[in-house]
């Protein structure tokens, strides 16, 4: 048996020398590897008679964690050695000119939100927000969709379960989470039944809260997020919509033309923009009509009378367009996943730098 005291002496001298990192890990090795001399030490326990265990074995386990904590306590003071050095070297000199040249890029989907709100500015409206955790009386009953219709399926929408503390003497603000957003059903304005809730499938809500909170005459469009349960080439989970709303007095399809007509110009850039609407269906709106290149317009007297507003004094139009497929159809872009992808190379090729500001006067694509 080797004197443990002389061999924890001889190691612990060796670590303290080390120098580098390498020269410490084949110290390691060679004391606490498969093959090292306190490894060694730790094998002949096994073979010796219950007295010189008893003996032996603290000194060797003494010997063990001794050179342990003396590895660890010298690879820490080597790495923050390195470290510093490090630093030192790049040092930067804060005295000299900053770059001018902007390295960031605006996301075409930002881009395309400030050019929408430059656009519709421009025709006296105003931008309005809403929750994107919405109940589904605002999301899907006040805009006139049945019970029965898909987009209030569970493979269409993306529905949060009742709360726990639901029923259970929990309070009401316990249940909601942060910011006082409601996660646990909610009664309907008319107070007739409970109301799940949900990730808003379009932001035509903010239309109705809009609605149910100002007085008419109305004109705001509502841009944000919107989630829907589907994922290829051309849709995604989660995605960007801007719909408008018109509510005065006097107010008929002409009009919806008009402003469509006028957006479209501003935002490709072009004067040979030409709408056909054709007549089509749906829940919400009455008449209903779609463009041609697939974006929707919308206006109902049902909803205006939803929101506690007379159908025979006012009169309104809403639309609906999609934020991404717009930056596609404008920029050339053949798959809406990459909007979401995060890929600096994608940005650096399709993005707009941080100087790049819509304006009618300079260029909206400017």
């Amino acid at each position: 048996m080797s004197d443990t005291g002389t061999m924890q002496a001889e190691l612990l001298s060796e670590i303290a020398a080390a120098g580098e990192l390498d020269a410490l890990e084949a110290l390691r090795v060679a004391a606490l590897g498969k093959a090292g001399r306190i490894t060694a030490l730790l094998k002949t326990l096994g073979g010796m008679t219950p007295e010189e265990r008893q003996e032996q074995g603290p000194r060797i386990h003494a010997l063990r964690e001794s050179v342990t904590a003396a590895i660890a306590d010298r690879k820490a003071a080597l790495e923050s050695a390195a470290l510093e050095a490090k630093l030192a070297a790049e040092r930067l000199d804060m005295t000299l000119p900053a770059d001018a040249a902007p390295r960031g890029s605006v996301h075409p989907v930002s881009q395309v939100m400030d050019e929408l709100a430059e656009i519709f500015a421009d025709m006296g409206f105003a931008v309005a927000t809403g929750p994107e955790i919405e109940d589904d009386w605002h999301n899907f009953t006040a805009l006139n969709i049945p019970e029965t219709h898909p987009a209030r399926a569970m493979h269409d929408t993306f529905y949060f379960p009742p709360s726990p503390l639901q029923g259970r003497g929990g309070s009401r603000e316990a249940a909601e989470g942060e910011g006082n957003v409601p996660l646990s059903p909610t009664l309907s304005p008319e107070g007739e039944r409970e109301q799940m809730m949900l990730l808003r499938t379009h932001t035509s809500p903010v239309q109705i809260r809009t609605m149910m909170t100002e007085e008419p005459p109305i004109r705001i469009i509502a841009p944000g997020r919107v989630y829907r349960s589907d994922s290829d080439a051309t849709h995604t989970p989660m995605f960007h919509q801007v719909e408008g709303l018109v509510i005065d007095r006097g107010i008929h399809m002409g009009h919806l033309k008009y402003t469509l007509e006028t957006f479209l110009k501003a935002y490709f850039e072009r004067d040979d923009i030409v709408l056909r609407l054709r007549p089509s269906y749906f829940p919400f709106t009455e008449p209903s009509a779609e463009v041609d290149v697939g974006y929707k317009q919308e206006k109902g007297r049902r909803v205006i009378a939803n929101c506690g507003l007379d159908p025979d004094e006012w009169q309104g139009f809403a639309f609906g367009v999609g934020v991404d497929r717009l930056a596609m159809l404008k920029y050339g872009m053949d798959d809406l996943r990459a909007f979401f992808d995060g890929d600096l190379r994608w940005l650096s090729h399709y993005g707009f730098g941080a100087l790049s500001v819509p304006t009618l006067s300079g260029g909206i694509s400017a």
